[in-house]
C-alpha cells in the first residue's frame, strides 16, 4: 500500500493530525483539482501547528512549490518540518496498485496508470525521508518514520507524504 495508508497508520501511532488534500478537495467540489485544497491544508496544518500538534500532511506533491508550501507553513508556526517521499521502486508492483485500487472518499476518482506516468514532476532537491513500499508493510514502514521522527526530535512537526 501507499502513501495514504502509511499517513494514515502513521497519524495513528504517533496520534498526530491526519490531514489528506485529497478529502478536502472532494469535500470542495474541485475539479479540476487546483490549488484550492492545498490551501485549506495549509490553514488547518497551521493552526494545528501553532496549537503544538503533530500534523501528518498526505499529498501527492509532485512540484516543488507545494513541497516548500508545506515547510513555509511549518516556519511560520516555528515548527520543525520532516519531508517524507514514498515511492515504490517496483514499476510493476506500482502499476498493479493503481489499477487495482478503489477509491475511499465517495465519488472521488482515481487517477489512471497513464495520468500517473504523465503527472507533473519536480525532482526532489533536498534532503527527505525516502519510503519504499515495494517490499516492507504499511504498519512497519509508519514505525520506522515514527521513529525517525523520534530520532530527529520532530514533534510537533509537520510531515508530508508524497507519492
Amino acid at each position: 500500500m501507499g502513501k495514504t495508508a502509511i499517513a494514515r497508520e502513521l497519524a495513528r501511532q504517533i496520534s498526530a493530525v491526519y490531514i489528506r488534500i485529497d478529502s478536502i478537495e472532494q469535500a470542495l467540489g474541485v475539479q479540476p483539482v487546483g490549488e484550492a485544497g492545498y490551501r485549506v491544508g495549509y490553514a488547518i496544518a497551521e493552526d494545528n501547528l501553532r496549537a503544538g500538534r503533530t500534523v501528518i500532511a498526505d499529498s501527492v506533491n509532485p512540484l516543488a512549490i507545494t513541497r516548500d508550501a508545506w515547510l513555509d507553513v511549518a516556519r511560520r508556526a516555528a515548527s520543525p518540518a520532516v519531508e517524507i517521499e514514498v515511492i515504490c521502486s517496483d514499476k510493476a508492483e506500482h502499476r498493479r496498485r493503481v489499477e487495482s485500487r478503489t477509491a475511499d472518499i465517495p465519488g472521488h476518482v482515481l487517477p489512471t496508470w497513464p495520468q500517473v506516468l504523465a503527472r507533473e514532476y519536480d525532482p526532489w532537491r533536498r534532503e527527505r525521508l525516502v519510503i519504499d513500499t515495494a517490499t516492507i508493510a504499511v504498519e512497519e514502514n509508519a514505525r520506522r518514520i515514527a521513529y525517525f521522527l523520534t530520532r530527529a526530535s520532530a514533534s510537533p512537526a509537520a510531515a508530508e507524504a508524497a507519492e
